[in-house]
């Protein structure tokens, strides 16, 4: 008795994994059951501009880059037809909005297809010894605020999948070396204050052919001692082709009132 239920078991068992089986009409059913297990099965071909373009599309409620003041003005068109271009000036001008907006801007279009954010791994005034986690994750606390540009003109999704899949990278300023900068590809340097000239050097040698590069920086708040790199570039490229020098001054800050009254009394010296 037990080995002919176990027959009957196994008969079916085979009948539920091939229900068309035993039944009339089978090439008929057959038929069926095979488009059935085509439909649920998903294609692994993925499109990446269709992604952006449906699923992982953002809301359209941010507005095309305006500028603030005029010295923003200036810095955006130096960027547009520039393929160096260094912004100077003190906090609150908008020098790493205005490059990260124009870069998400270039990635969205598709004029670019990667957006490199790099800058030396230093601390205003602190040590902060060995942080936890991959690389990734220990240098993602120098790149937040330029996170926060990208997910207010791209979205969370979008700046979340071009994270995982290589099209927005940030990386430490050392780890640059042996790269080369293409033409598909928007870098930006940014605290470079903090960089030192033979750093500066290493970065400036990976430009290529039609890339765009952005370095900003305040030389006022270096936190390295020594020569500083941002100048030491400033004084020795200012003048050749493709090269644009844009300088803001205090009045250019638009972060707030408080803050151009804060640098008043911090860097004027008549007082």
């Amino acid at each position: 008795m037990a080995k002919r239920s176990q027959k009957r078991s196994i008969q079916y068992s085979g009948e539920m994994e091939h229900p068309y089986r035993g039944h009339k009409g089978s090439k008929r059913n057959k038929e069926s059951y095979k488009r059935r297990r085509s439909n649920a099965e998903p294609s692994n071909i993925v499109e990446l501009n269709s992604l952006i373009n449906t699923s992982y599309k953002p809301q359209q409620r941010s507005l095309p880059l305006e500028a603030q003041t005029p010295a923003q003005q200036k810095y955006i068109n130096a960027i547009k037809n520039n393929c160096l271009t260094f912004g100077i000036g003190p906090a609150g001008t908008g020098k790493s909005y205005c490059a990260g907006a124009l870069a998400a801007q270039a990635l969205e279009s598709g004029r670019i297809d990667r957006i490199i954010f790099t800058r030396p791994a230093v601390e205003a005034g602190e040590q902060l010894g060995f942080l936890p986690g991959k690389l990734e994750d220990k240098f993602s606390v120098y790149i937040d605020a330029f996170r926060d540009i990208l997910h207010e003109r791209l979205g969370k999704g979008v700046v979340d999948y071009c994270l995982r899949h290589g099209r927005i990278v940030g990386a430490p300023l050392a780890y640059m070396r042996g790269k080369t900068f293409n033409a598909s590809t928007f870098v930006i340097l940014d605290e470079a204050q903090n960089v030192t000239p033979t750093q500066m050097k290493m970065f400036l040698t990976r430009i290529g052919e039609d890339c765009k590069v952005v370095i900003n920086g305040d030389v006022m708040q270096s936190d390295i001692r020594g020569p500083n790199g941002l100048d030491d570039a400033v004084q020795k490229l200012r003048g050749l082709p493709g090269v644009h020098v844009h300088t803001f001054e205090r009045e250019d800050s638009v972060r707030s009132g408080l803050v151009r009254y804060v640098l008043d009394r911090y860097e004027n010296t008549d007082t």
